[in-house]
């Protein structure tokens, strides 16, 4: 069609290119190659767990569990010209047009086989919409409310160095809960005594095309200090356990970013994007290492440390232990300035940090931008209330520490355990009228509210991931000490997200104008 100047092009397909970032090259070159295009958005996404916007059943018009779209290419020979001749780019000059439907297959006249048959491109409830750098989402979107959005700085605005988080490829090796069994494990590997199928078959330690059980089992029994090489590890919210961290046996360290955590330090966690259709809640925060899923069930997260220390050796990441260094935040020298300027007074990072925490947090702010979060690093509304900034950095404080576990509200546990037993988590049953969270069919944890089961962190139902993780497994006393601290530390976060949300909207209304282009 490009070639000949003019045509129509018309198919139906997969509908994730309509707004899935990863498909913004595909959408722009669309713009270029057509003068017109329309788009009629089939739904029936079961993988996205799709509904209609009224909360009932919406069904695919195929046997398949992957949502559909209807796509009309036009490319006119004489607007293309015109619009070559002006030198208009994709976002000028190009029509495009998008509609939906919605509901079940068939239903008496109604259904989504019905609408398609009676219907054609001129019957069609068309909505004209303007896809723009940098994603040319080819969806509706509130552009003021976005065009508010983008003008505060984005989180790689604040926190320029960061990584995504630690891929070992070897989890069930070189991670594991208990710090003793896991060097007993990694004994056992240095052991020249035990044959490699011995270690290699029950962990699944398989060659691969840049990985060598054998060289590997050498490498780590050659190096003097590996006894050095346990680090502690957030692995999911709320749940650290003890890595084997060294460079032999985890795949990709991220040791540029990771070496600053494992000195004093706090550090935010967040993916770039969400691909699920469950609201954003895509943050946590950690003070030790961090895995690259530890919030995210279907993308990759990142983390951004407070602080950056200094690289005394690059070869050794625990080389903090033999010198200490000072420290520099991890924050940009502009965000400092302007904030600075406007509050006359420097604010310690801490606060900053606090600040941003809260301002996550806020589900006002998550279900305002909620379309903006799914698709980029979220972006932080800075207000000019020095009083309201101040307010709003102690409730970030008092959620990291909640978060972190080392709060004294997690003294008192709002649940208990009940029951009698070897504590073996086999069945997990939630008993909501009762309150309860039966692991085996006689002992269970008590006062369990059903918010608290209900809480997510990105994309885990947090009470509900830790106990699976367990399933199998006799909990220690410790165990189930942390699990009541685990229900109360969500519990004061309700409440005091709760808190946030009603002073959040003054933040607003006062913002530091314009942030994003200082941060730049």
């Amino acid at each position: 069609i490009d070639q000949a100047g003019e045509g129509v092009l018309g198919f139906i397909t997969n509908h994730s290119y309509l707004d899935n970032p990863t498909f913004r090259g595909m959408r722009e070159s669309l713009m270029n190659s057509f003068d017109e295009i329309y788009l009629l958005d089939l739904h029936g996404n079961s993988l996205k767990k799709e509904k209609c916007p009224d909360g009932s059943k919406d069904e695919n018009v195929f046997d398949i569990r992957q949502g559909t779209a209807i796509a009309l290419f036009i490319k006119r020979r004489d607007l293309s010209a015109s619009n070559a001749q002006a030198g208009r780019n994709s976002e000028n000059g190009k029509k495009v047009f998008y509609s939906e439907l919605w509901g079940m297959r068939k239903g008496m006249g109604k259904g989504k086989y019905d609408w398609l048959i009676n219907n054609d491109i001129t019957t069609t409830k068309w909505q004209k919409i303007a896809p723009k750098s940098e994603f040319y989402l080819f969806v509706p979107r509130d552009e003021k409310l976005l065009e508010l959005y983008e003008g505060s700085p984005k989180i790689t605005d604040i926190f320029p160095v960061n990584s995504v988080g630690i891929v070992t490829a070897r989890d069930k090796f070189v991670i594991d809960a208990d710090k003793k069994a896991l060097k007993r494990r990694i004994r056992m590997f240095c052991d020249e005594k035990i044959p490699d199928e011995f270690i290699g078959e029950p962990y699944k330690l398989k060659d691969k095309s840049n990985w060598n059980l054998r060289t590997a089992r050498e490498k780590v029994r050659n190096d003097k200090d590996w006894e050095n090489s346990f680090a502690q590890i957030l692995y999911r919210p709320f749940d650290v356990k003890w890595i084997f961290y060294h460079g032999t046996l985890v795949e990709r360290p991220r040791r540029n970013v990771m070496r600053h955590m494992v000195q004093e330090n706090l550090g935010f966690i967040m993916p770039k994007r969400v691909e699920t259709k469950i609201p954003w809640s895509h943050v946590f925060c950690a003070n030790v290492l961090v895995e690259h899923v530890t919030v995210s069930l279907k993308t990759i997260d990142y983390l951004f440390p407070l602080y950056l220390y200094p690289d005394l050796d690059k070869n050794d990441l625990f080389s903090h232990l033999k010198e200490s260094k000072e420290k520099k935040p991890n924050i940009s020298e502009k965000i400092f300035s302007a904030l600075s300027e406007t509050y006359k007074t420097k604010p310690s990072p801490e606060e900053i940090f606090y600040y941003i925490y809260a301002v996550f947090y806020s589900n006002t702010y998550r279900t305002k931008y909620a379309e903006f979060l799914k698709t980029d690093f979220p972006r932080v509304p800075f207000t000019k209330d020095k009083h309201l900034f101040k307010k709003l950095a102690e409730y970030g404080k008092r959620l990291a520490d909640l978060h972190l576990m080392r709060s004294p509200g997690l003294d008192s546990p709002v649940i208990k355990f009940q029951g009698t037993g070897d504590k073996r988590v086999d069945k997990i049953k939630h008993d909501k009228e009762g309150e309860r969270i039966y692991i085996n069919k006689d002992q269970y944890f008590e006062g369990l509210e059903e918010n608290i089961w209900q809480y997510r962190i990105g994309g885990y139902q947090v009470c509900n991931k830790w106990l699976k993780d367990r399933k199998g497994r006799i909990l220690s006393l410790d165990d189930v000490k942390h699990y009541c601290k685990v229900a109360t530390a969500i519990k004061h976060t309700i409440n005091i997200q709760k808190s946030i949300d009603e002073i959040y909207n003054e933040v607003e209304k006062q913002l530091i104008p314009e942030f994003c282009r200082r941060s730049e």
